[in-house]
């Protein structure tokens, strides 16, 4: 299983948000491109980028910051937040990003989403980001009346690899991530899943490797040292 440490971007900072609430937000840096290099120091891989100022209002605000990671770490770099056309698609992939991240767009326009699948190929994933069971849109603020079933089987036949899949609920809440919901989707789908929001402590990683999932995203419980990242990304081998 893969761990991916998080990073979510406001305004150049990192910060976190509780269940993806901008009006509950801490700020843990001014220098996303140290802590990216942190993570790297304890062996990370990868690293999970949000840029939330992108998912709420569109467009790649936070680009130099994205590109500066990419081009100053070996970190495979997925980054999702307002990824609405080609264009930026492409200037991501030029700025040397690993995978980007489809979202709302995958909800809106899954003709375009399956054209973005069929050329990037691997390159793209898909973001269901879940509340009661259905999928939320525009950074969360908009939950639609498309399930994560109904997603989840469009994009197996859509030829998606892998998805993030996170638990609005759980995210950010440090109270354990929705293992359920994880083991469930693991046994239904032939997608590469990636567990999101609440992973919180080493038991956490423990299961959701068990369960075979792809990979595991860790955001609050590294910034607050709820799990040590050298031994979770030991744990997870």
């Amino acid at each position: 299983m893969k761990i991916f440490p998080a990073i979510d971007l406001r305004d150049g900072k990192v910060v976190r948000l509780l269940k993806g609430d901008y009006d509950q937000m801490t700020v843990y840096g001014d220098d996303p491109l140290t802590t990216a290099r942190g993570f790297a120091d304890c062996g990370a891989e990868y690293i999970h980028i949000v840029d939330l100022d992108g998912a709420k209002d569109g467009g790649t605000p936070n680009m130099d910051v994205i590109k500066a990671i990419a081009e100053g770490t070996d970190l495979k770099v997925e980054v999702g937040g307002g990824i609405r056309s080609e264009e930026v698609i492409a200037a991501y992939r030029d700025a040397g990003v690993w995978r980007v991240i489809i979202g709302t767009a995958a909800v809106e326009r899954p003709e375009w989403t399956a054209e973005m699948i069929g050329k990037y190929g691997r390159a793209i994933a898909v973001g269901a980001d879940v509340a009661d069971g259905r999928i939320a849109v525009r950074g969360w603020k908009e939950v639609t009346d498309v399930t994560l079933d109904q997603l989840m089987a469009d994009l197996s036949r859509l030829g998606a690899s892998g998805v993030i899949c996170t638990d609005i609920a759980k995210d950010g809440a440090m109270e354990g991530t929705n293992l359920p919901l994880y083991q469930s989707l693991s046994e239904k789908y032939d997608l590469d899943i990636v567990a999101s929001g609440g992973v919180s402590t080493m038991d956490d990683v423990r299961k959701l490797k068990e369960m075979g999932v792809f990979g595991a995203i860790i955001g609050k419980a590294l910034y607050s040292g709820a799990i040590d990242l050298r031994e979770a990304i030991e744990e997870a081998r």
